[in-house]
């Protein structure tokens, strides 16, 4: 059920699909469908330790994950008994088509976290709330094929999200060329999350290059490298000392989730890693549902001293075991 809320290349390999730019996005076209029986994800799961986790628990209700992306295919048949709020206030997606770049990307990061379990998609954390804050909603402007939003949007809707409860947030964005005004009205808003005790987990970009941006520099965020299916950094991910000291890695390539409308799509790019990291931590709040935001980060991060440009991959379970040492952990009857 979904409610909204009103608030003030080669052939023989999938798409890369791209990771959306505040002022632009970078182009990528899906290759095609896949058809996949419920599963097809598992790989990708195993890769960071998850499937332990989501044998636990699917997720509390009372953990609320933010996902600042386009629209959602809220009618998607794998989306139906997701428990999705969507904050409208930005400017509203109704001239977008069904099959629309930006609506195709929202549906599939949310099928990654929230999809149903035994489906095509991931489905890491279906038993938690979803707050959808639309940021692409327009079509692409004049001589572009990609949609667009402007920073403030961006900063506009990670204050609405924490504000409306999200402890966790999804950031499958990337900056192209911010001013300081855009810096700073960012840095505001991602220090306000980071004082209302939200996690912060954002793509770290698809470029191949070697640097941060306005969102992955913020000490707050936890940058997220694309890791391919041999558990390897992916040519296509940025890397950098942000994603390296305080960053990780995660499935970046042949990750299916659901389209918007139509088959699953099987997808690459670092807007894929992203919600598996968001997800996990969704998870870990679920089970310790009164442990501290630095404690949760602690665990998926691992040890502090860093010096590589190279983020460890997610271990998922891994995490589970260092709270469960110094957590108490939800009782389920």
């Amino acid at each position: 059920m979904a409610v909204v809320i009103h608030a003030g290349h080669g052939s023989h390999r999938p798409a890369r699909l791209p990771i959306f730019v505040v002022v632009h996005l970078w182009d990528a076209v899906p290759l095609g469908t896949r058809d996949v029986e419920g599963g097809a994800s598992v790989a990708s799961l195993e890769l960071v330790g998850l499937p332990p986790l989501m044998g636990l628990t699917s997720g509390s209700s009372a953990v609320v994950v933010g996902l600042l992306d386009g629209p959602v295919a809220l009618d998607h048949p794998d989306l139906d008994t997701a428990d999705i709020r969507v904050l409208a206030g930005g400017s509203s997606a109704s001239g977008l088509e069904p099959n629309s770049s930006a609506r195709q990307h929202g549906t599939f990061v949310a099928g990654i976290l929230a999809g149903r379990r035994g489906g095509p998609a991931p489905a890491i954390c279906p038993g938690c709330r979803l707050i959808v804050r639309p940021i692409f909603t327009t079509a692409p402007s004049a001589g572009t094929q990609v949609p667009s939003a402007k920073p403030e949007e961006l900063a506009a809707a990670i204050c609405e999200c924490v504000d409306a409860g999200a402890r966790v947030l999804n950031l499958s964005v990337a900056m192209s060329g911010p001013s300081i005004r855009d810096e700073h009205e960012l840095r505001t808003a991602l220090d306000h999350a980071v004082g209302h005790g939200a996690v912060i987990v954002a793509a770290a970009g698809n470029q191949g290059t070697l640097g941060s941006n306005a969102i992955t520099r913020h000490p707050g965020v936890i940058p997220v490298v694309g890791y391919g299916v041999d558990g390897r950094p992916m040519a296509l991910s940025n890397l950098g000392a942000s994603a390296g000291k305080r960053g990780l890695g995660a499935p970046a390539e042949d990750v299916t989730s659901l389209g918007a409308p139509g088959a699953p799509l099987t997808l690459a790019g670092t807007s894929l890693a992203a919600p598996f990291v968001t997800g996990a931590i969704a998870l870990l709040w679920s089970q310790f549902p009164d442990a501290p935001a630095a404690d949760i980060k602690g665990a998926v991060l691992g040890p502090s001293r860093r010096r590589s440009v190279m983020p460890p991959l997610l271990d998922a379970w891994g995490a589970y075991q260092a709270l469960s040492a110094t957590q108490p952990a939800e009782v389920t009857i």
